[in-house]
């Protein structure tokens, strides 16, 4: 059976989007494991399906290019919307999407000449700070500035969650580390019992400048819950303070992060790459 995706990017963070409305893949993981491939398919950090709900205009499902299901991801989510704005045809500028992390609010902030949904502000919800609920095995709450040995050295690591588990290290050049290997001895650390996403993140001026290493894909482009919880971490430590807009510099562009103290909002463009056929 054949059918068509369209493959979306904010800021790099590729996924390969299905409208399943009407049908559903046997095998969600095996699928998104498949097509993520690079070399022999359409490539993408995974898969990410678009779903009816009785609640919200739409429901997400995230699966990582290894097939592990994802609970949340601040860039698909823009895409999502996009697509409903701009395919689907719904004409509104706000949304609400079920994720596995609850729902989530969305709303327009520009468009092009179009009428096409460009860029996006997502509500994020309040960030999460227990230990038991991130995961992360730690006894300290918040996880503020922790050391932590990893590879035999040692590293200060604030830990929340945004819907998934991230793990923030403040560092002097994230491009001078070896991220194959500190990325993947971060995200299989015994002190995360489901693996963590790991921001290293360097502090400027008017904002902050980072990479980051997902569990289940590696190295990406861009992250829109690692980036939201960089900034979190960077007003934790005191680098800037609450309500303000912090720009978000990742190797595949720039978005914008307010946490306010109860809530982070993140703002960043939504785009189509291509359109395409597969056999599912």
């Amino acid at each position: 059976m054949k059918k068509t995706f369209y493959k979306m990017h904010g800021i790099g963070n590729d996924y390969i989007y299905f409208d399943c409305f009407d049908w559903m893949p046997e095998d969600p993981s095996a699928l998104a494991v498949r097509l993520s491939d690079r070399h022999f398919s359409v490539g993408g950090d995974g898969v990410v399906l678009i779903l009816p709900d009785g609640e919200t205009d739409a429901q997400m499902r995230m699966f990582n290019a290894d097939g592990s299901e994802g609970k949340m991801c601040g860039n698909a989510i823009r895409c999502v919307c996009k697509y409903l704005h701009d395919v689907k045809g719904i004409s509104k500028d706000e949304f609400t999407i079920q994720t596995k992390s609850g729902i989530k609010r969305i709303q327009v902030t520009q468009k092009g000449a179009s009428g096409e949904a460009l860029s996006l502000r997502v509500d994020m919800g309040a960030p999460v700070f227990s230990p038991d609920n991130i995961p992360a095995l730690f006894a300290a709450e918040p996880i503020l500035s922790h050391p932590l040995i990893v590879g035999e050295k040692r590293y200060l690591v604030t830990c929340l969650s945004m819907g998934n588990p991230h793990c923030v290290v403040f560092c002097d050049d994230p491009n001078a580390l070896d991220l194959g290997v500190l990325g993947r001895q971060f995200e299989t650390h015994p002190a995360f019992p489901e693996r963590v996403n790991t921001e290293f993140v360097h502090v400027t001026q008017d904002g902050l400048r980072m990479r980051v290493w997902e569990r289940g894909s590696g190295e990406t482009l861009a992250c829109g819950t690692g980036a939201c919880a960089a900034a979190v971490a960077s007003v934790l430590n005191g680098y800037f303070e609450k309500d303000r807009e912090i720009r978000v510099s990742l190797k595949g562009g720039e978005l914008s992060v307010v946490y306010t103290g109860e809530t982070v909002f993140m703002t960043g463009p939504a785009a189509f790459a291509f359109k395409g056929e597969t056999e599912v």
